[in-house]
């Protein structure tokens, strides 16, 4: 007998051959009359909507001095409104059998709801009222300043590991407000109030910065009757909330953080460079750096650095690469190793660098790279039987200014890239423009 997952595998490799349908229809997208984007993804397999809001506003977008303020305003969202108590929110989606989240990043801040089909409406009512009628005056915002003041302390503070890649991102961005943790810096967030928060919603919370997302067992033109009753009414802002970042100056010495804490039982070595985004109408680039993470560092069967460092020399423990080029201003390229119990981070620094530039010299295997390749394609036909996952990918690409064309393309660009996009890649990363980090023992 076949087991029924294997079967379900089976099928996605068809589809990635393209011998399958996809598995849900072609998003279609629309805009209101009051700027308010809504992209729709049709999926009928189970009787399950996901809806999504996403604001074109996140940690980059904090005044100076108020670092945190993005995320401090994500969670006093969930306070009372003009018809909606303290908490009724989330207590209503969960007695209507849903859950319902949010998250902050550098660039947006969403709010997302899973709940049966039919109750669609009801999750854009008060989504819609949230928007526009938050009564921070109505509810106590110090409570909740303590909240996240506690999220800082027990999930950043207390991981030594999240402090060395905070500390990293700090010495990498020279100027741009990327280089401030999403959560905000301590000293900051005991700063903030209320008022703050309340100033900093009136500016940005409106239809015309904001993009809705639903996907899922719904048609699209249902939905968007449903999201033009709730959300047309509102107003849009006189006003589309400008956002002014600094920027980056030229890089021309690398940077060096060492760090040591006595919670740290295997140091490492951490690299951070900077590195392009994904740019709307051409995505090329952006595709050859991802490849070239997966290359250097994906599963232990493909991974470059893993296969040399961790097997043929067994001088690591592991070693990693990654990328991420999903920003509205600026992209990164990680790489690290961590030794094996013996092994100095320097010996482990200098083994890293002489496989990238053996790499580079020597070109991509092409036997891996169609295993990598592969690997990418099958990635995005699982993206594409996960609701949620696809409204994701879709709501953070319009976030950052990328279009519905571009984030249905990029799997496209992707199969694009050649093994010499590869290595111009791997040669464009530039040790000026990177931080280089050692987190170790505090006796070592």
């Amino acid at each position: 007998m076949i087991h029924p997952l294997r079967l379900f595998a089976s099928a996605l490799t068809l589809v990635a051959f393209g011998l399958l349908p996809a598995l849900a229809e072609e998003p279609q997208m629309f805009t209101l009359d009051n700027g308010m984007e809504v992209v729709v993804i049709e999926d009928h397999r189970a009787p399950v909507v996901v809806h999504m809001v996403w604001y074109r506003v996140g940690a980059a977008d904090d005044p100076a001095g108020q670092s945190g303020i993005a995320h401090y305003l994500e969670h006093l969202m969930f306070k009372a409104t003009e018809t909606m108590e303290e908490g009724e929110f989330s207590q209503v989606v969960e007695a209507n059998g849903g859950r319902d989240n949010a998250f902050t990043s550098w660039d947006y801040t969403a709010y997302h709801q899973r709940v049966a089909a039919d109750r669609l409406g009801l999750m854009m009512q008060m989504e819609a009222d949230r928007m526009v009628n938050l009564r921070l005056d109505r509810s106590s915002w110090r409570p909740e300043r303590d909240v996240i003041l506690r999220e800082r302390g027990q999930t950043l503070e207390s991981n030594p590991h999240r402090q060395f890649s905070e500390q990293l991102r700090a010495a990498l961005f020279q100027n741009h407000p990327y280089g401030r943790p999403i959560i905000g810096w301590r000293h900051e967030m005991e700063e903030l109030t209320g008022e703050i928060a309340t100033e900093f919603y009136r500016r940005f919370y409106a239809p015309n910065n904001a993009i809705l997302i639903v996907a899922g067992d719904v048609e699209a033109e249902e939905a968007l009757a449903l999201a033009n009753e709730h959300y047309g009414p509102i107003p849009a802002a006189v006003e589309t909330p400008e956002r002014i970042r600094a920027t980056e100056p030229p890089h021309l010495a690398e940077r060096r953080v060492i760090m040591h804490d006595e919670r740290v039982s295997n140091p490492y070595v951490s690299r951070q460079y900077l590195a392009p985004i994904r740019r709307s109408g051409d995505q090329s680039e952006a595709a050859a750096y991802q490849v070239l993470a997966v290359l250097l560092g994906g599963s232990s069967q493909t991974s470059v650095l893993e296969r040399s460092l961790t097997y043929d020399q067994e001088i690591a423990l592991t070693a990693w690469a990654g990328y991420n080029g999903d920003g509205l201003d600026n992209g990164t390229f990680s790489l690290g190793v961590m030794p094996v119990p013996g092994v100095s981070l320097q010996d482990a620094e200098d083994a890293l660098d002489a496989v990238l530039a053996d790499f580079i010299e020597n070109g991509v295997d092409d036997a891996q790279f169609e295993r990598v390749q592969m690997q990418i394609r099958a990635e995005a036909i699982y993206q594409q039987d996960d609701a949620r996952r696809r409204a994701n990918a879709i709501g953070s690409d319009l976030a950052v200014g990328l279009t519905l064309a571009d984030s249905l393309d990029w799997i496209n660009v992707l199969q694009a890239v050649t093994p010499e996009d590869v290595i111009n890649a791997a040669r464009s990363l530039d040790r000026r423009s990177s931080v280089t980090g050692w987190l170790m023992g505090e006796d070592a």
